[in-house]
């Protein structure tokens, strides 16, 4: 089955930090828009799109078939698509609000949310989603980086105002450090790793990423948490996750864990990446 596409318009922009990038959007396109549920009937809290950019020069004929242009057009006119968390559904005002990571002219949906007008469209799938945090959770854990923190930002958001949670996330530095809105019992720390994800050298990143020490660290509260660590895939994939299923013991309904990005990879290599890790341990559990 197509997935479905949906187009929206660009009504604002907002830097809301050196490198973070906040758009606004809506239009026609807002009401074909469908929130992803939970069982509960509310949003899920890391919803994700994908946004459709062609590459430069190119243009595709109306309407716009994702389906026939991936059979039909030859690589160079190809689509390119990137994945970004909905920061909140505003169905008042009609807009959907997606915070976006910005690093100069680095990559490709960084510089489009930096220079994009009101009043240009944009083509997205989704959502996807899976979690939102549950109600009746002893306690939470949130960690993550710059990618992941509008997921965390939402997740906070919908916590019950009781809600005891342990929440870490890294940035470059202060200067990076968002307005959230959180319960009481959220216990908020900023790791700054000293320069963005992707110019850091390797004593800051991947496997020795602050926020890995952060959340090692921190003192384990009585229960089982329900768990949502998500950001580069060398410290969340290779060392977060391993820390909180195998040495907690958290079980996998209440862990959430998983990389958004891969450091020194496009998109389309980390999903490959992905794929790749997914067989490999997949054929470790069957011959096991």
């Amino acid at each position: 089955m197509a997935k479905r596409v949906n187009t929206m318009t660009v009504l604002r922009s907002e830097r809301i930090s050196p490198h973070f990038v906040r758009l606004y959007l809506g239009g026609e396109g807002f009401d074909d828009f469908q929130p992803a549920l939970g069982k509960s009937g509310e949003p899920h809290t890391d919803m994700y799109v994908k946004f459709i950019f062609a590459p430069p020069g190119v243009t595709y004929p109306e309407p716009f078939d994702l389906q026939e242009i991936r059979s039909g057009e030859p690589p160079e006119r190809q689509p390119v698509l990137r994945t970004y968390t909905v920061r909140r559904v505003d169905a008042a005002a009609r807009e959907l609000v997606v915070d976006f990571v910005v690093h100069g002219d680095e990559g490709i949906a960084g510089p489009w949310a930096a220079s994009v007008q009101p009043g240009e469209t944009i083509r997205f799938i989704g959502p996807g989603s899976g979690y939102r945090p549950r109600t009746d959770a002893p306690w939470h854990l949130l960690a993550c980086d710059e990618a992941g923190l509008p997921a965390v930002a939402a997740a906070l958001e919908a916590l019950p105002a009781d809600a005891i949670a342990k929440v870490f996330i890294e940035v470059a530095g202060p200067e990076d450090e968002l307005e959230l809105q959180a319960p009481a019992g959220a216990d908020i720390s900023w790791v700054h790793r000293g320069g963005p994800a992707g110019e850091v050298d390797d004593s800051l990143a991947g496997d020795n990423a602050p926020l890995i020490e952060a959340v090692r660290a921190t003192e384990w509260l009585d229960g089982e948490p329900h768990v949502f660590i998500h950001g580069e895939a060398q410290a969340v994939m290779h060392n977060l996750r391993a820390y909180i299923r195998k040495e907690r013991g958290v079980g996998a309904a209440n862990a959430s864990i998983s990389g958004y990005w891969r450091r020194g990879r496009t998109e389309e290599g980390f999903r490959q990446w992905k794929a790749d890790l997914r067989a490999e341990e997949e054929g470790v559990g069957a011959q096991g």
